[in-house]
């Protein structure tokens, strides 16, 4: 039974969070002993959580300068952040390379900051690694997010993009491509998917005759879902591949996870606060929102589970349709519909799972402001980040009069 705390909040729970980052420290060092992980920094970046992979031992993976300026923040050096993605800022990607951090070039424009870092420091060697744009559709039809159309971030194998930003980055002094970031947007986040990856960073290295100091696979496994592929399932057939091009002597593996870390040991736990019929149907008013677990709106369901109102003894009739909504005044903020089932009343508790994944970092500020979030150690419930008030709200605005709040 969850603690009866004030709804909404969102709970991690600690001990299957540590399981989970066990599962994938133990299937790295089984399969390549030489690893890195780095957070994903984008998927959640609740200070307690930092804090939590720091301490495991993680890198903070980033792909922004306020992202850089948090892990920084939090404790992170320049040298134990990598750096993807195409919005960084030409002042963190020159503190993180001088430092010695990884570095993953993602543009020309980037290439070109290299370019001028180089001419300042003549006598420092630099190494980078360069993001590859290739045709994974191709090589496993039916499984990308992007489809048939090209994703859009890095240098495109297909189109000789790569090609030249290899020769580019060639013809610099004291410039050593040093790594390959193969990270791939999928919808099934199959095996299938990871050995196609791999198999392209050795198809790379064989063409382009690369010395690497690592390969970064990115994120976007599956974890926390029955049925699907965990940790266990994709290391060994990656090893299998790049073992073909690479060894772990000589060749670090790096992976950057996120959902498939966190999202299982989340819930976003709400209440019925009301509820009304219209036109036949059962409207049930919760004190969470569908921007609170589906901020992008493309979930079709939602794992949950209930607790019911102890204080409703009487025994509940069978509803042949209780529409779930949020507490927002849009009509789209509905989750689900609840089909022949028990009625459902005001204090009964609808639980969430598997919400650890963007939903807090993508939750807007909209009609109420962010929930609180508990961290579960057995039946200990710490309070790690408070329900944002108007004063939290206001912070850094100003008044009329250009005064401070």
């Amino acid at each position: 039974m969850t603690t009866q705390l004030q709804t909404p909040y969102f709970v991690i729970d600690e001990p299957i969070l540590q399981r989970y980052y066990h599962m994938l420290t133990d299937s790295l060092a089984q399969n390549w002993p030489n690893y890195l992980i780095g957070y994903s920094f984008k998927t959640n970046s609740l200070p307690w959580l930092v804090s939590f992979v720091k301490r495991n031992g993680a890198y903070a993976e980033v792909v922004s300068e306020d992202e850089y300026l948090l892990a920084r923040h939090l404790g992170y050096t320049d040298c134990e952040i990598i750096y993807n993605g195409p919005y960084k800022s030409q002042k963190s990607f020159c503190n993180v390379l001088l430092a010695e951090g990884c570095v993953n070039l993602d543009s020309r424009q980037e290439i070109k900051w290299l370019t001028e870092l180089v001419n300042s420091f003549p006598d420092k060697t630099f190494k980078v690694g360069v993001r590859a744009n290739f045709d994974l559709e191709k090589m496993c039809p039916g499984e990308t997010t992007m489809g048939e159309t090209s994703g859009r971030f890095g240098f495109c194998y297909e189109t000789g993009r790569f090609a030249e930003a290899v020769e580019n980055l060639r013809s610099l002094p004291n410039v050593q491509i040093a790594g390959l970031h193969l990270h791939s947007s999928s919808k099934t986040r199959s095996v299938d998917i990871f050995r196609a990856i791999a198999r392209m960073a050795c198809r790379l290295q064989e063409e382009f005759d690369f010395t690497l100091d690592y390969v970064d696979l990115g994120g976007g496994y599956c974890g926390g879902m029955e049925g699907r592929p965990e940790y266990p399932d994709y290391f060994p057939v990656i090893a299998k591949e790049l073992r073909k091009c690479f060894s772990p002597e000589q060749t670090r593996l790096i992976v950057e996870p996120g959902i498939s870390l966190i999202s299982k040991c989340t819930t976003f736990v709400t209440s019925v606060f009301d509820t009304r019929d219209i036109k036949g149907s059962r409207y049930l008013m919760t004190d969470g929102s569908r921007f609170n677990i589906d901020p992008t709106m493309i979930k079709a369901s939602h794992l949950f589970h209930l607790e019911y109102n102890a204080d409703y003894t009487k025994n509940r009739p069978l509803m042949e349709r209780q529409i779930v909504s949020g507490f927002t005044c849009m009509e789209v903020d509905r989750l689900f519909t609840h089909t022949d089932q028990p009625e459902l009343v005001p204090g009964d508790r609808i639980i969430y799972e598997n919400v650890g994944g963007y939903t807090m970092s993508l939750n807007p500020l909209f009609i109420q402001y962010f929930p609180a979030v508990y961290v579960r150690n057995g039946a200990q419930m710490t309070l790690v980040r408070r329900k944002w008030t108007p004063e939290d709200y206001v912070q850094g605005s100003m008044m009329d009069d250009n005064l401070p709040l």
